[in-house]
């Protein structure tokens, strides 16, 4: 029975191994090649497996390019929103926020093709929109603890769609020409104080 339980673990141990390395490899092949040129059957040629191999770890196209968003999405650090959340002073937390996703989506050329394959695969392009609203939930859980006195639900609900925008990989993207990161940053974090002085002058 323990021999079993061994060979088990091994074989686990490899398994997920192997899967790592297919999503390595999924994020390199992103990184120099059109999202037109993605499937299981490239990837699995680029990481030395079968095409089955690929399929039976993600199940389809889509379950890759979701594993592969999650990955960039820790090597990321987009772990780093909790903190940005808990924030003791909610516009710290902004700026913060808005620093995290400049250096996301300005850090790997990966996550640019993702989100590109939104227009070739609508099932993906759900997937991502999901992921992207966890992003207005944060948004949100900051701008409802301003402390702003007269501030009502609307102006609050306008603020947070607004700055949801701003921190959206397109208008990074349009931002970033002709700007270094840095500047693109700072521009996002100016413009974020400006939805929020605007929410609070017309209270």
């Amino acid at each position: 029975m323990a021999r079993r339980q061994y060979v088990s673990r091994v074989r686990a141990a490899a398994a997920e191994a192997n899967r790592d390395r297919v999503i390595e490899e999924a994020a390199a092949f992103l990184r120099r090649e059109p999202i037109s040129a993605f499937s299981l059957e490239s990837v699995a040629k680029q990481a030395g497996v079968t095409r089955l191999t690929v399929y039976n770890q993600f199940g389809s196209r889509r379950g890759l390019l979701e594993a592969v968003f999650d990955h960039l999405a820790q090597h990321g650090r987009l772990q780093r929103i909790v903190e940005a959340v808990v924030d003791p002073e909610p516009r710290h937390g902004l700026r913060l926020l808005v620093e995290i996703f400049c250096e996301f989506w300005g850090g790997d050329p990966a996550v640019g093709r993702l989100h590109e394959a939104m227009a070739l695969d609508s099932e993906f392009a759900q997937a991502l929109t999901a992921r992207n609203e966890r992003r207005r939930r944060d948004v949100a859980a900051l701008v409802e603890r301003l402390p702003e006195p007269g501030v009502d639900a609307v102006r609050r609900r306008d603020a947070i769609d607004l700055i949801f925008a701003l921190l959206s990989y397109p208008m990074f993207r349009l931002l970033s020409q002709g700007r270094a990161p840095a500047e693109t940053c700072t521009l996002l974090q100016q413009t974020t104080d400006d939805a929020l002085a605007r929410m609070i002058a017309k209270a």
